[in-house]
């Protein structure tokens, strides 16, 4: 096995740090056939699949997700969910904030995404500004899930060693990690729903609701403790 890739008991590393440009084919048809994969992202590192019938059962079982909560999609640009209903609004928060930290909630009239991705018709989206998730759904061609990798209760990993751990302890087999190194401290993305007429923060997380009002001044819905 080459130095940038390992495996151990029960999940497959590839080590960004060593060679940033290590290839990528055999994780994205483990993808392509429902697999797993723990990864790096602007905030911390995230647990995810494609977005398939398959990928995505498997993602809520390994998290014990609760079908009311959602996971997020992440995408290479607007263009790529087009099929999604998009306002004014959502489009300007993509063109201003994106790549980067904020979810936007948007209605799926097409069923774009299978169910479990999002609920009650509608899924958040999010271009990811960091490069290993970018890469990700370039190379893949569509949109990969992302929810926080952690233990129930435990908060969310921020290092390539830090999830194999956690791996480890979950007893998830099969799972492929992508070691991008150490994150520094973040909170979780901004979410936004946009499928109303006037936007929504549903929670307040990296991007901080004055930055959103400074371009959508009709945001509202977050009240600070």
């Amino acid at each position: 096995m080459s130095d940038d890739r390992r495996e151990t008991g029960l999940s497959r590393t590839i080590d960004l740090r060593l060679n940033p440009e290590a290839d990528l084919s055999d994780l994205l048809e483990h993808l392509r056939d429902g697999g797993l994969v723990a990864y790096p992202t602007e905030t911390v590192y995230g647990l995810g699949s494609a977005c398939t019938t398959e990928g995505v059962h498997r993602v809520r079982m390994t998290k014990r997700r609760e079908a009311k909560k959602p996971l997020i999609a992440l995408v290479e640009s607007v263009r790529q969910v087009e099929g999604l209903r998009w306002t004014e609004q959502a489009r300007e928060l993509a063109r201003i904030f994106w790549p980067g930290a904020v979810t936007l909630v948007l209605d799926d009239p097409r069923g774009m995404f299978p169910p479990g991705v999002g609920i009650e018709g509608t899924v958040g989206v999010r271009m990811s500004s960091h490069p290993v998730p970018a890469r990700l759904v370039s190379e893949l061609g569509g949109a990969v899930t992302s929810t926080s990798l952690n233990e129930p209760g435990s908060a969310p990993v921020s290092s390539g060693h830090e999830a194999r751990a956690v791996l480890e302890r979950l007893g998830v087999a099969d799972v492929w990690v992508i070691d991008g190194g150490a994150l520094p401290a973040s909170g979780p993305s901004t979410i936004v729903d946009c499928t109303k007429s006037e936007p929504v923060v549903l929670r307040e997380g990296t991007v901080p609701i004055g930055r959103l009002r400074c371009a959508i001044p009709e945001i509202h819905g977050y009240t600070a403790k």
